[in-house]
């Protein structure tokens, strides 16, 4: 059996798609972008003016707006002011009345007085006595109770200066007792210091003790060897 021949000809491309003649355009070509229709100058200003139309329209809209809001502002701000001056006018017209209230009060207490004391006048003198004695008393009354409200007023006073100074004196004794454990723990930390200091001391002073005995011990063996040889010797 042979070998099948796997070869395969040759063919030029160029060759090849000059046979196959132009290829067809799918797209329009450039000669067709060129060759478009165009629009004429008044054709052109026709759509200019017709832009400009329409930015004004839209200008015209927004003014219009604009003037809708702000009248609307005008009457909120008008309301609102409106509000303000009649929670004034409320305001005013209540102290007036209070005021009159008072003044009517006023006038009632000096009538009864003055009742009192026409009636003391005709009446005997033991009636002008019971009347001063009635306005004494309510002058008294009046003191005591002024009184009373200065006392109040002392004593929440002194409490409030009594807690301020227990205040100051607790944080005194905070701040006391904080140098105090301060100052121990430096103490104590001294102490460690010292004694650790004396340990190394003592420590030092055995390893010299100790290496001037090897030292010495040596050098005694190193006598008698000497001794020893010389003894051979003779």
């Amino acid at each position: 059996m042979g070998k099948r021949d796997n070869r395969v000809a040759y063919i030029n491309p160029i060759a090849a798609a000059r046979a196959r003649g132009p290829a067809q355009n799918a797209g329009p070509s450039i000669q067709d972008y060129l060759s478009r229709p165009r629009p004429t100058w008044e054709e052109l200003k026709e759509q200019l003016e017709k832009k400009k139309k329409g930015s004004r329209a839209l200008a015209d809209f927004e003014d219009k707006m604009n003037d809708k809001w702000r009248k609307e502002l005008a009457k909120n701000r008008e309301k609102l002011l409106s509000g303000i001056e009649k929670e004034k006018d409320k305001k005013i017209t209540d102290k007036e009345k209070e005021e009159k209230k008072e003044k009517k009060e006023k006038k009632k207490k000096e009538k009864k007085k003055s009742s009192r004391h026409s009636s003391s006048s005709s009446s005997s003198s033991s009636s002008d006595s019971s009347s001063s004695s009635s306005s004494e008393s309510e002058e008294v009354d009046e003191k005591k109770s002024i009184k009373k409200k200065r006392k109040r007023k002392k004593s929440s006073v002194r409490r409030a200066s009594d807690s301020s100074e227990e205040e100051s004196d607790a944080d005194s004794k905070k701040k006391k007792r904080i140098k105090e454990e301060v100052d121990r723990e430096k103490a104590e930390a001294k102490k460690k210091k010292r004694s650790s200091e004396e340990k190394e001391k003592i420590t030092d002073k055995s390893k010299k003790k100790r290496k001037n005995k090897h030292k010495k011990h040596g050098r005694k063996k190193k006598k008698k060897a000497a001794s020893h040889s010389d003894s051979e010797l003779d």
